[in-house]
């Protein structure tokens, strides 16, 4: 199945690694591709080290990317980092492959629609794969069994509260 978690809202890497872990804790082997970031002090990181089966890859600088003018360094890493998750979807290695952020590094143009299709398209027949971030496409959300959308109601950020570490990263 084809899962997109996508939204403006908390919670969407959170639920996909959610799954990495209930599928890791029946043997499936678990890869975890992560565009745009780059930074290893992520809680996930650190807790994936520990489990078995349970692979995590960054495709990014620690700096953030600027939406409006991308740099080619960007560019070049997500490149990267879809080439990698399209032989971690096709080559039948892993039982979930997550891609985290592809949602956002598409609709900043840092890679292309055709391309993420084609990934969904070409998939191992028994790989679930799951892709995060806000911004999904339609086209991607119309290729997906699974859809949802985590829509913010509060954030604590929204009364000047920065990032909470073990909650937000």
């Amino acid at each position: 199945m084809v899962h997109v978690y996508t939204g403006d809202g908390k919670g969407k890497t959170t639920a996909a690694l959610g799954l990495g872990l209930r599928a890791a804790g029946h043997g499936f082997r678990v890869c975890m591709v992560q565009f745009m970031k780059g930074n290893l002090v992520y809680g996930e990181q650190k807790a994936a080290r520990s489990i078995p089966k349970f692979e995590i890859h960054q495709f990014g600088r620690k700096a953030f990317v600027d939406r409006d003018r991308p740099g080619k360094v960007d560019r070049e890493l997500a490149r990267k980092g879809l080439d990698f998750a399209r032989l971690a979807v096709t080559g039948g290695n892993y039982d979930v492959v997550i891609l985290d952020e592809l949602n956002v590094a598409l609709d900043w143009k840092l890679i292309t629609l055709e391309d993420v299709l084609a990934l969904i398209r070409d998939r191992a027949p028994m790989t679930e794969l799951v892709i995060t971030g806000r911004y999904a496409s339609p086209q991607v959300m119309e290729l997906a069994d699974y859809v949802t959308d985590m829509r913010e109601i509060s954030h604590p950020f929204q009364k000047g509260f920065l990032s909470t570490k073990g909650v937000d990263y």
